[in-house]
């Protein structure tokens, strides 16, 4: 590397490259292993997004990103319903466990009542909060 690289922030396809290159690069160090994108929405009579989750099956487990729902779609099941669509493509995907990340202000009461145990908390992050992490071992039968 010379002395003249800079530190530049990336644009949209040099982030989706970096991605890829990680995600070739741990291919080779784990084989049979799957990196592989499961996002879903829900949408109105319109066909307006009110609800959505991005997610990435990772070996063996499911890495949740993003569950959202619209303020005038809150508590009528639309994130229950995208909850348990995604663990049915996990288990349906054999993954052994789902991860995800919350905030204190966001949802750690709804994640808790569909079996989601806190493995993780950070103090003031943001200040005055909590950032939790949770994991929730699928069960076969």
């Amino acid at each position: 590397m010379s002395n003249n690289s800079r530190i530049l922030y990336s644009t949209n396809e040099e982030t989706d490259y970096v991605r890829k290159k990680l995600i070739e690069f741990n291919s080779k160090q784990v084989p049979n292993g799957i990196y592989e994108e499961i996002n879903l929405c829900l949408k109105d009579d319109k066909g307006e997004v009110i609800a959505g989750l991005n997610s990435a099956i990772c070996w063996n487990w499911m890495e949740i990103d993003i569950l959202w729902v619209d303020d005038n779609y809150r508590s009528q099941g639309y994130g229950k319903r995208l909850l348990e669509e995604a663990e049915e493509v996990a288990r349906a995907k054999k993954c052994t466990f789902i991860k995800l990340n919350t905030f204190s202000f966001q949802a750690p009461e709804f994640y808790k009542k569909y079996g989601y145990k806190v493995i993780a908390t950070i103090e003031d992050a943001p200040l005055g909060n909590r950032h939790y992490y949770y994991k929730k071992d699928l069960n076969y039968e």
